[in-house]
């Protein structure tokens, strides 16, 4: 397998995805050869230098760590970096959905963490989403949105949760339902408590989920809080002198309001519901 290469950038910055498509080589793809990283530097859009965020050491530190704690789990991986990465990259959702930051990232910062952790050993190569893709399947964009959909204010606990299991932030999320926090929250509930286990009922839920949701709308099912920007504003600010997050101990999000309690039991409860007569592949009527 491949490692970092040769020259690592000390800023992010961004990388289109016509820059960014001459670097996905057959070899990188295969896990056996890295680019050196001068060329690559070359056709980067850099971002303002005065802004503590963009800065890589933290991020090469994060995904070095998780390589080696994971080494022989790497699924395992996304629940422990996911929190970490969002809290580190203090990024507004317009930045977040700019594809270009999250190339560089991945094709410049930390090629070698994405082989490792996508590296198929069925078709003995990486597929190129996971350095340029949807936000859904790019190795780092996905971990990003889903601490982000999935926190309760400042409680990254329930990201941990969500990303332990792989179906749920390969399908869930990319429902746009899950952008109602307390629909994440009582997902994430069904999952704790052990109401849903596997894929097949995790993909079953999903389904009665989103088909529930064409005729009702959640949001008077189950109300959120408006949130506060300024306090968004504040954590994102706070980037400049915040310290490296723990890797023992999960960090803190913005200090926002967590989702009204009341509207998560609501949707806990009628989500049980629903999945009582999910489609679950393989599971029987008498079930």
């Amino acid at each position: 397998m491949i490692t970092q290469p040769h020259h690592v950038p000390e800023r992010l910055a961004l990388l289109s995805g016509s820059a960014a498509d001459p670097f996905l080589t057959e070899g990188l793809l295969m896990g056996e050869q890295v680019h050196s990283g001068i060329d690559l530097a070359k056709v980067v859009e850099p971002l303002p230098e005065d802004d503590a965020r963009w800065s890589v050491e933290p991020i090469r530190s994060l995904v070095d760590d998780v390589m080696f704690a994971f080494e022989k789990e790497r699924t395992g991986a996304d629940a422990w970096l996911a929190p970490r990465l969002h809290a580190t990259l203090r990024l507004t959702r317009q930045e977040a959905a700019d594809k270009r930051l999250w190339n560089h990232l991945a094709l410049a910062v930390a090629p070698d963490y994405v082989v490792w952790r996508h590296f198929s050993e069925r078709t003995g190569r990486v597929a190129a989403e996971r350095f340029q893709g949807p936000s859904d399947r790019q190795c780092f964009s996905r971990l990003w949105w889903a601490a982000e959909i999935f926190r309760n204010g400042l409680d990254y606990g329930p990201v941990e949760v969500a990303c332990g299991n792989q179906d749920l932030i390969h399908t869930v999320l990319r429902l746009g339902l899950l952008d109602h926090r307390p629909t994440a929250q009582a997902v994430v509930r069904l999952l704790k408590d052990g109401t849903i286990t596997t894929g097949r009922e995790v993909n079953g839920l999903s389904v009665a989920i989103n088909a529930a949701g064409a005729t009702l709308i959640y949001d008077v099912l189950a109300p959120d809080e408006p949130r506060d920007p300024a306090r968004l504003r504040d954590w994102i600010e706070e980037a400049q002198t915040a310290p490296p997050v723990s890797r023992h101990v999960l960090p803190e999000g913005p200090d926002e309001d967590p989702v009204p309690e009341d509207s998560v039991a609501a949707l806990t409860d009628y989500f049980t519901e629903l999945f009582e007569t999910a489609p679950v592949r393989g599971r029987k009527s008498e079930d």
